[in-house]
């Protein structure tokens, strides 16, 4: 394992109204913590692309609403059976529902216009936040992708604030799902430097698992860097835990003093300097829909 070096060289926060309750005939209810968690379409109006053309007669509901990057199918589903979303006004609760090409979608009052999907690979440097917005006025991953596109993109899973290395950002509900879920096993490699050398034996019990407050974790693969000193190592994982690097060399008794991604999934750092992004290519986001 040979992680590579690289040289080192804004999103508005929205304003959203209060949400009430909506509750079905049978009970179900969603809450203004859940709404949260969905796309606020008054800042897509204007902003996204003309609706898609149809390839065939009529789509599924909940496919419509993945594509325009509200959520996954699944999610969609949840949102249907609770009464929010409307076609041709009228509030639709079946599963399954198909709509008609110039049908009119709106979920929560507003009309979804469904958007080109994009994905931007970000290679992050210190200092920044992975978060829409900071009340506290930090600085977030979103200033550095501001300029990627005008449709409103979203980190796929996290990096703290003294991490770096690769975040990928886009509005593909389903595919953010994917590369979140443990699964599926998006693969992650970071290149880690240790306040002092690291045992062969240490890398061992990476290897077999770390007993950590939120249960057992290992690593897939565990080696020192090629050409480095021993306090330097690169590990791969799949897991998706928080701060899970950094916790697992604490439990063993050492000091995380630079953790950098050098991998997701496919993807690389490969010409990408830092602080920097770029759009993947249409082959780069067929395998990672095809991946496994």
């Amino acid at each position: 394992m040979r992680p590579k070096k690289t040289n080192s060289p804004k999103d508005n926060a929205s304003v959203k109204k209060p949400l009430a309750k909506v509750t079905t005939e049978n009970k179900k209810t969603v809450t203004d913590r859940d709404k949260r968690k969905y796309i606020d379409f008054k800042i897509k109006v204007k902003k996204g692309d003309p609706l898609p053309s149809f390839r065939e007669d009529n789509i599924r509901l909940n496919k419509y609403l993945s594509n325009a990057g509200v959520c996954s199918r699944r999610e969609a589903d949840v949102l249907i059976q609770t009464g929010v979303v409307s076609v041709n006004g009228k509030i639709v609760t079946e599963l399954g529902y198909k709509i008609q090409p110039g049908d009119v979608v709106q979920y929560d009052g507003e009309t979804i216009n469904a958007e080109t999907k994009r994905y931007v690979l970000l290679n992050k440097p210190k200092g920044f936040i992975t978060t829409m917005d900071d009340p506290r006025g930090r600085k977030t991953v979103m200033t550095l992708v501001s300029k990627a596109c005008r449709e409103r993109i979203y980190p796929v899973g996290r990096l703290d604030r003294e991490t770096t290395g690769l975040l990928l950002f886009t509005n593909d509900g389903d595919m953010a799902k994917k590369l979140t879920h443990p699964r599926y096993q998006a693969r992650k490699m970071y290149h880690v430097e240790l306040h002092k050398p690291v045992s062969r034996e240490d890398l061992e019990k990476l290897l077999n698992g770390v007993d950590l407050e939120d249960g057992k974790t290992r690593v897939d693969k565990a080696e020192y860097v090629e050409d480095k000193s021993a306090r330097e190592v690169g590990v791969e994982l799949h897991s998706g835990k928080n701060r899970i690097v950094r916790r697992l060399f604490e439990a063993l008794g050492y000091n995380v003093l630079k953790l950098d991604r050098v991998q997701f999934a496919s993807l690389t750092k490969k010409d990408l300097p830092r602080g920097m992004f770029r759009h993947l290519t249409e082959q780069e986001v067929a395998f990672l829909k095809m991946s496994k």
